[in-house]
């Protein structure tokens, strides 16, 4: 077989995905690298108002896009989420983990319904909607992609006098682990499982941080001396996506201007 052009590398065309946490932020920024590449999205998050204004966004750039109202901190939301996506698309070829909460409060003071509540949406679920989709269809058609969006958060503990988010930070070193233990069990099905470990990124969830340290106090915390954008995790996405990646599973990647290599 004679190589492919890298162009047909990074291809999505005809394939499928579903991207949960993705009415705004990193999410539909990664939905819309996915689309943008090819593929049939379906986005997913609690709030339908969101969704939709996410969809009208995705169509009227060209890409074929529609929604699932879930709340993934529910258990059994997984398994719905993923029988209602693979009715719509007809199957699963790229499962993007992304849904996601936090909570900052000192460790000492921590509240145990915080520390649930973050752990269940961050890792649980994780896991069970990546078990749901491999066994309605990435296990029998012997191939997939799934990307877990982690954090630089989960890679070490934070800086004295910035966040207190110990769950949060727990949860993405879970998630980090649970990609390689995924990546170790499901290659044998041509599945790879990789994850993003992003760091600040302008968003709903970092916008307290931001207000309280100052974009540019954090940024010069990175060599690169800025924040992502919203152009930052696509191509990365869809190295993960798509045959551009087929030979990388279990791996981490931070995009974080530099952060967590000095």
């Amino acid at each position: 077989m004679s190589a492919r052009r890298v162009a047909e590398l990074f291809s999505l065309a005809g394939k499928t995905a579903l991207v949960t946490g993705g009415s705004r932020g990193l999410g539909l920024q990664i939905a819309q690298a996915l689309g943008e590449q090819g593929a049939r999205v379906v986005v997913s998050a609690r709030k339908q108002a969101e969704l939709e204004e996410a969809v009208a966004l995705l169509s009227a750039q060209g890409i074929s896009a529609s929604f699932v109202v879930a709340d993934l901190s529910i258990e059994s939301a997984a398994g719905d989420l993923a029988a209602a996506a693979i009715e719509r698309l007809g199957r699963i070829d790229i499962l993007v983990n992304n849904a996601g909460a936090t909570w900052g409060a000192a460790a000492e003071d921590y509240p145990v319904e915080a520390w649930d509540k973050v752990m269940d949406l961050n890792l649980r679920a994780t896991f069970l909607l990546s078990q749901a989709v491999a066994k309605r269809c990435m296990i029998d058609q012997k191939a997939g992609r799934i990307i877990n969006v982690a954090s630089i958060a989960g890679l070490a503990g934070n800086p004295p006098g910035t966040m207190q988010t110990v769950a949060y930070n727990t949860s993405k070193a879970a998630v980090i682990n649970l990609t390689r233990a995924l990546a170790g069990e499901w290659g044998r099905y041509g599945i790879t499982v990789n994850a993003l470990a992003p760091g600040f990124f302008p968003s709903k969830m970092t916008q307290g941080l931001i207000a309280a340290l100052g974009e540019d106090e954090l940024a010069r915390g990175a060599p690169l001396g800025r924040l992502g954008d919203d152009e930052d995790l696509k191509g990365a996405a869809v190295l993960f996506a798509s045959d551009a990646g087929k030979h990388i599973t279990g791996q981490v990647l931070a995009v974080d201007g530099g952060v967590s290599a000095v």
